[in-house]
């Protein structure tokens, strides 16, 4: 396990600085999400030069907004794709094993309404578990009605006629994503987030640095590198089109982004450690109900979505679906009045060239990595759990196309990330936040002015003078969407915090936090569709 190290400050001023520097990187990383970080970590790791930079904050898109899980993907047997279950369950343990103040097994339990239900799904599980062997973290049992009850006390009693229970894992997505930066960080690499890359720099028709731009200040910094990575998301293709222009190579979008959204309501719901997961609900979806941090998740959604809003918003259906669906399976089921946030997420999904898009339940969730005629690097799809092994697959791309010298892989496979505690985690991920979060770090922030000054919303003081020094926060949203999920939980308990959040970062950084955008922010978190 790890060592405790003295946090690495980030003080914005010695970033730039440090950004400022004549030099050329061996990679440079666009885009501060879970794929990119992973690349930036297992790059540095592997001795190579890196720079990443993020337009907005670390996980601000995608990487902050999913379901919270860590799995090989059940679903996906469904569909043949054994190797991507396989893929998925070797990574689950390592990200578990990597990061276990962050990431832990979570039981689930299926109800079964139907008599062929439990027989059903339950051989499709214990199929799930022997692809999984000695990475599996518990064996499927099949559940009679009591023993469904006990572990879903708020299930519908009313036709139930039994259970099957199977083990995943769950996460603190933004938490991980801002671990990974600092792990990449304390291995070498520069980490800039509000940077945005404005374009990318071609010498004789190859791809040769990236120009960007400080977005406090304005001012412009030129990035050279010999190899460039387009890890942006589901805004990939922006730079793959400037990339053709640049070059006279025309390319077809190769994303279709999918919607998922989140419904947030309070543990009365579902009082248990055990998840409730519906693999088949009345027009096809998968429905979990989730305890995270206090609260209960719901979702998810599968929409196409044409246009790539930062904050997308959740269609009035979707909305319906998930209270509609979780009426059926609840004996008490929530409705409007009880949501404490909704928040959505896109996912990146890789359409076939002679696919529209339109259908994203039937697109693949694999990852694509692509080299241009110019070097540029493009990766995208895929999802968290493989965040690790997409990072190998992109430097293997790098190498086989000349762009960097080969070195060996597996350095990340049992690489413990900042803060992982030295000894057993005491924590469950669905007990609500607080200073275990920090792992091995609680004592540092502990110590920090401000450690019994509460802010709400499991925030202190400390907490928010440790987020400006030592991990990237500058704005009121990054310290209470992301380092803190207060957002996430309950966007009125983050909005009543807000204001003394502000406060602090001012004194912290000497900049303008963004309050009256962040309290815009909760609002929309809040606010019903159609309404």
């Amino acid at each position: 396990m790890t060592q405790d190290h003295t946090p690495l400050n980030t003080s914005r001023a010695d970033l730039l600085a440090r950004l400022e520097e004549e030099r050329t990187y061996d990679l440079a990383v666009i885009g501060g999400g879970a794929t990119g970080l992973g690349v930036a970590l297992d790059a540095a790791v592997r001795g190579f030069s890196v720079v990443l930079v993020e337009s907005h904050d670390f996980a601000k898109g995608t990487s902050s907004r999913a379901t919270k899980l860590v799995h090989g993907g059940v679903r996906y047997l469904a569909q043949g794709n054994i190797a991507l279950v396989r893929e998925a369950l070797h990574e689950r343990t390592t990200l578990l094993r990597n990061a276990p103040h962050l990431a832990q097994p979570l039981a689930f339990v299926m109800p079964s309404y139907r008599c062929w239900e439990s027989p059903f799904y339950g051989v499709g599980l214990k199929m799930y578990d022997a692809l999984a062997g000695s990475a599996g973290l518990g064996a499927t049992e099949f559940l009679g009605v009591q023993r469904t009850l006990q572990c879903l006390p708020t299930a519908r009693p009313d036709g139930l006629k039994g259970g099957v229970k199977y083990w995943d894992g769950q996460f603190d997505d933004a938490r991980l994503a801002l671990a990974l930066a600092r792990t990449a960080a304390r291995h070498g690499a520069l980490l800039v987030n509000y940077c945005v890359a404005r374009s990318l720099v071609h010498d004789a028709g190859k791809v040769s640095g990236v120009l960007c731009e400080d977005t406090e200040t304005g001012k412009a910094y030129k990035i050279r590198a010999r190899c460039v990575v387009n890890a942006t998301g589901v805004w990939v293709d922006a730079l793959r089109q400037q990339d053709s222009e640049a070059t006279h190579r025309p390319v077809r979008p190769i994303v279709a982004p999918s919607q998922g959204v989140h419904v947030v309501v309070d543990r009365e719901f579902l009082p248990s450690d055990h998840a409730l997961m519906v693999p088949k609900t009345a027009d096809g979806r998968v429905l979990f109900a989730v305890p995270w941090l206090g609260k209960v998740i719901l979702g998810t959604t599968d929409s196409p979505r044409n246009d790539l809003d930062r904050e997308p918003e959740p269609f009035a259906q979707e909305l319906q679906f998930i209270l509609g669906e979780s009426a059926r399976y609840l004996r008490r089921a929530p409705g409007p009045s009880d949501i404490r946030s909704i928040w959505v997420g896109l996912r990146p999904l890789v359409k076939p060239e002679d696919d529209d898009g339109n259908n994203t339940k039937s697109l693949s969730r694999e990852h694509t990595v692509l080299v241009s005629r110019s070097g540029l690097v493009t990766v995208t799809g895929g999802k968290w759990t493989t965040y690790r092994a997409m990072a190998e697959d992109v430097l293997d791309k790098c190498f086989e196309k000349g762009l960097l010298p080969g070195r060996p892989a597996g350095g990340t496979v049992r690489l413990p990330l900042v803060g992982t505690p030295s000894g057993p985690v005491q924590h469950r991920m669905c007990d609500p936040q607080g200073w275990h979060s920090y792992g091995s770090e609680e004592a540092f922030v502990r110590d920090l002015p401000g450690a019994a000054a509460s802010l709400g919303g499991e925030v202190t003081e400390a907490m928010v003078r440790f987020a400006a020094r030592f991990e990237y926060a500058r704005t009121v949203e990054d310290v209470l969407a992301r380092r803190r999920r207060v957002l996430f939980l309950d966007a009125r308990q983050a909005a009543a915090a807000a204001p003394d959040v502000a406060r602090i970062l001012q004194e912290e950084t000497g900049v303008d936090p963004g309050l009256e955008a962040f309290l815009r922010l909760t609002e929309r978190y809040v606010a019903l569709p159609g309404a």
